[in-house]
């Protein structure tokens, strides 16, 4: 067996890797080169074409066991910003702490996982072993996950059980695991007039009104009051446009862009309905459109969740909340292959100018995977 991984070292090495998403190249270089060594059989492939790609995602798999758990985690990282106290691609360790863009979202938890699995030969006991990477989470996730998983559709890959790397812990590492996520849907209503001068109404027609009349109507919908694991869906009104330069002068169109979080007692596609249904009691002409960003999904407790609050409780003496509160992940593709739960790094500092991780956390959280892939494959 290799010598161990440290994660520190490695989180370091693919910090300094520049890959704003959507990210190829360097940072899959060194995650390869780390992976190699420890046995995984890694193929990287790119895939799509501009403004949403071209994407690299890398699948590693090791053993061939029955059992098998799969990490999911990403790569790639929002620009960083202007302001950081130093480069946000140096990696430097400055009083316990590991600056630089995507410490904790996410590179710090595939270093973790990756040290971890270095430390383990559970997969030698019947198991198998994957990492699902991406670089294509951060941004529109059209040539990410989701090309991922034909890839392993194609190879016949299906894993038992998924853990998504995501950064879940709020005040301390192993207070929060996530089991679940609220779905998200885009809408856009857009309602046509007829342009004209305000002196003369008649010989114009003023979208506005409409418009007001299906927004006063949509903030009367109360979509749900919640359920045992999930808040109540919201709808909330993004922005209002017309256009309109001029202050006598009757607009041609009106139109509004509407947010959906929803539970899962909803699906994206019936919400988009409901909406049209609403614009076009006021007005036959209103043109909606929508675009689901995901599905709402839910691991119920259950083997799984205790298997992970075990490793945490045993590196940490925590007993982790389960939740499903905060904005989507991958994990809302990944939920259709198997059960799949979130955990990772504490996130107060994720997207942020100087984010930073703990020493000391990304050394915790390498010995929590490394308890959750012996419990697993064992």
């Amino acid at each position: 067996m290799n010598a161990p991984i440290d994660p520190v070292a490695l989180t370091q090495a693919l910090l300094r890797a520049d890959s704003v998403t959507p990210a190829r190249g360097t940072v899959f270089d060194v995650l390869e080169a780390a992976l190699m060594p420890l046995g995984f059989a890694v193929d990287r492939f790119v895939v799509g074409e501009a403004p949403d790609g071209p994407v690299e995602n890398l699948l590693a798999t090791r053993g061939t066991g029955p059992r098998h758990l799969a990490f999911a985690g990403h790569v790639d990282v929002v620009p960083p910003g202007d302001g950081w106290t130093g480069s946000p691609w140096s990696g430097e360790v400055r009083d316990g702490l590991l600056y630089g863009r995507g410490a904790v979202d996410m590179k710090g938890a595939v270093a973790a996982f990756v040290a971890a699995a270095s430390r383990s030969d559970a997969h030698q006991g019947g198991g198998t072993l994957s990492l699902i990477i991406t670089g294509d989470e951060e941004g529109p996730a059209t040539y990410g996950t989701v090309a991922l998983m034909e890839r392993m559709a194609a190879r016949g890959i299906v894993p038992d059980l998924c853990l998504v790397g995501e950064p879940t812990s709020t005040a301390r590492l192993g207070d929060m695991v996530k089991i679940g996520r609220r779905g998200s849907v885009n809408i856009w209503i857009d309602v046509p007039g007829r342009q004209g001068h305000v002196a003369y109404p008649n010989l114009a027609d003023n979208p506005i009104p409409r418009l007001i009349a299906i927004l006063a109507e949509i903030e009367t919908v109360v979509l749900d009051e919640g359920t045992d694991w999930f808040q109540p869906s919201n709808i909330e009104v993004t922005d209002i446009a017309v256009g309109n330069q001029a202050h006598n002068v009757i607009p041609a169109k009106a139109s509004a862009r509407l947010s959906i979080r929803f539970n899962d007692q909803h699906r994206g596609a019936a919400l988009i309905e409901r909406i049209r249904a609403i614009a076009g009691r006021h007005d036959t002409g209103a043109i909606v459109t929508g675009r689901v960003s995901g599905e709402a999904f839910l691991t119920e407790p259950g083997a799984f969740s205790t298997l992970l609050s075990d490793a945490i409780h045993a590196a940490t003496g925590i007993v982790p909340e389960l939740s499903t509160t905060g904005g989507t992940s991958d994990a809302r593709f990944l939920s259709k292959l198997c059960p799949v739960v979130e955990f990772g790094l504490i996130n107060a500092t994720m997207h942020k100018v100087d984010e930073a991780v703990a020493v000391e956390d990304l050394r915790t959280l390498t010995d929590i995977y490394a308890g959750v892939i012996d419990r697993a494959l064992r």
